[in-house]
């Protein structure tokens, strides 16, 4: 049978996180491997409603094929909510609805990627990310992410090969959880600006800033031409609907990608797309994540507040301002792969951070996720976690 597969799927990794989502999987163990949302924040009964609402007013539309692009009116909703936040100026014709932020990674590659092309990514990036261009084989020129965002220098280093697109995470970084400076976005678009290049932002958790004030602005978005926005309803409604969006100035380009998306499922789910909609029609969609924020707010504090009660002074830990994680860096030379084992042993689990670069093993790095349980368990899995990080 191997000889029948592509090179194409040979050289796309399986997604590291699944394999220990299925080995954590045991109800005994406090997992902050999963990049899950907490589940008391889905509306379900204002869904129930829209629901209903949607099947009666609606009907046969729900479930008969639909355009490629997606829903009209949902596409509208997002344009005059970007250019009301943001002070854009887009279009329906900017917005192309997508089945999650994923299937925009794959589409993005689809279009823009042969094999040998370069791609810039962050150091350490998001692993789906990282697995969704591996299969378009590009080589990857990983870029250090600091505490301001990109190394302008090494990114300066990395555009003189030949790169098809830069991605990047802005926003309270996955794995990271860290956000670029205002300072570091302006000398990135300075960098950019006059230059043929694609910059793709991802920004599944902008919404989910802890505290109140004004947002950054975006590097690209109303800024640079050939930029492209990933959003998605799946951190601030529901996960499992699937339901993301792309957002690009340039029409040519997205209608491109929406070729390459109509090959690939025709369109995104129609019911789903009607659903989100009309929730966020009925709905008061800033306080619901209002209301998420003081949540996550309370978890990752609860998070790292146990971080300093049990964690050695050896080991150091990003403060988030927003999202969902944190990243844990160990001494020097200490595998947090070969620490993963022993931590189930001890009924909790993390990711290490092996799978969110290129090309490297047994990095002293984890990823923690602290959005998917509740402060005491946070605080039990944590005193778990630091008893064996003294131990080494």
């Amino acid at each position: 049978m191997e000889h029948l597969l592509s090179e194409r799927i040979k050289s796309t990794p399986p997604s590291f996180i699944r394999s220990i989502l299925k080995t954590a999987a045991d109800p005994e163990i406090i997992s902050f491997a999963g990049g899950l949302p907490n589940p008391i924040s889905f509306p379900q009964e204002e869904l129930l409603v829209s629901m209903e609402r949607i099947v009666r007013d609606y009907g046969s539309s729900l479930f008969q094929y639909s355009i490629t692009a997606g829903l009209p009116e949902l596409r509208q909703y997002i344009a005059d909510r970007y250019n009301r936040k943001f002070g854009l100026a887009l279009g329906i014709e900017n917005i192309l609805i997508t089945t999650g932020s994923q299937q925009a990674l794959d589409l993005i590659s689809k279009v823009l990627l042969n094999t040998g092309d370069g791609v810039i990514v962050e150091k350490p990036s998001y692993l789906g990310a990282i697995q969704a261009f591996s299969q378009y084989q590009p080589v990857f020129y990983p870029v250090e992410l600091t505490e301001e965002g990109m190394d302008i220098g090494r990114l300066k280093d990395a555009l003189d090969h030949d790169v098809k697109f830069i991605y990047a995470i802005p926003d309270f970084q996955n794995p990271t959880g860290l956000s670029y400076s205002a300072e570091n976005r302006e000398c990135i678009r300075k960098v950019l600006t006059g230059r043929e290049i694609v910059l793709v932002e991802d920004d599944p958790y902008g919404e989910l800033r802890f505290d109140e004030g004004g947002r950054i602005p975006y590097i690209g978005a109303g800024r640079l031409p050939g930029s492209i926005l990933l959003g998605t309803f799946s951190k601030t409604v529901t996960p499992g609907m699937r339901t993301g969006f792309m957002i690009c100035a340039d029409t040519e380009l997205l209608k491109h990608i929406s070729v390459a998306k109509e090959a690939s499922d025709l369109h995104t789910n129609i019911f789903s797309q009607y659903l989100i909609w009309d929730y966020l029609m009925h709905n008061d969609y800033d306080a619901h994540i209002a209301q998420i924020r003081r949540l996550y707010k309370e978890q990752a504090q609860a998070m790292t507040e146990a971080m300093d009660r049990y964690f050695p002074k050896t080991v150091k830990y990003t403060r988030p301002r927003g999202g969902m994680f944190l990243w844990v860096t160990l001494p020097e030379g200490v595998s947090a792969l070969s620490l993963f084992p022993k931590a189930l042993e001890k009924k909790v689990a993390f990711v290490p951070g092996d799978p969110f670069y290129i090309n490297m093993a047994n990095t002293n790095t984890m990823r923690l996720n602290y959005t998917n349980a509740d402060c005491r368990m946070i605080d039990e899995g944590i005193r778990r976690l630091g008893e064996l990080l003294r131990e080494i």
